[in-house]
Formats: structure tokens, C-alpha cells, sequence
């Protein structure tokens, strides 16, 4: 059986709530993380402890990228 067949039948549920799931899917692409107010800030930071977003340092700037997680409404 092939890497991507196990990955695709098991997935992993993460709980997150409204707030999260909304700012998750309004990140498109690499983003700074100063263009995120404080609140949402701390909401990233949430979502980095869940492995679902990373923060890039790159020339003295913080960028937010997605991990490529599918997340659904479930």
C-alpha cells in the first residue's frame, strides 16, 4: 500500500472552533503576520500549536503559510 493511499483513508480530526476556522480559511498563500490584528495574532498562534499553519522568518519579516490541511465542516 502506497504512502499517499494511507494518508488519503486515514485522516486526523483537529478540533478547532469558529474564530480559527475562519481565519484558517482567509489565509491565502504566504502572508506577513503584522497584516493580522492583535486578536487574529493569537489566534495563528493557536493554530501553529496545532500544526496547521506555520510562521517563516524571511529578511527580518514573520510570514503565516497554511500546511495544506483540508479542513471540512464536520
Amino acid at each position: 500500500m502506497k504512502i499517499n493511499e494511507l494518508l488519503s483513508e486515514y485522516t486526523i480530526k483537529i478540533a478547532m472552533n469558529n474564530e480559527e476556522k475562519k481565519l484558517y480559511n482567509s489565509i491565502r498563500g504566504t502572508m506577513p503576520l503584522d497584516s493580522f490584528d492583535e486578536r487574529d495574532q493569537f489566534i495563528i498562534d493557536g493554530l501553529v500549536r496545532k500544526s496547521l499553519v506555520s510562521k517563516v522568518n524571511n529578511k527580518g519579516y514573520t510570514l503565516v503559510t497554511t500546511n495544506g490541511s483540508k479542513i471540512t465542516n464536520r
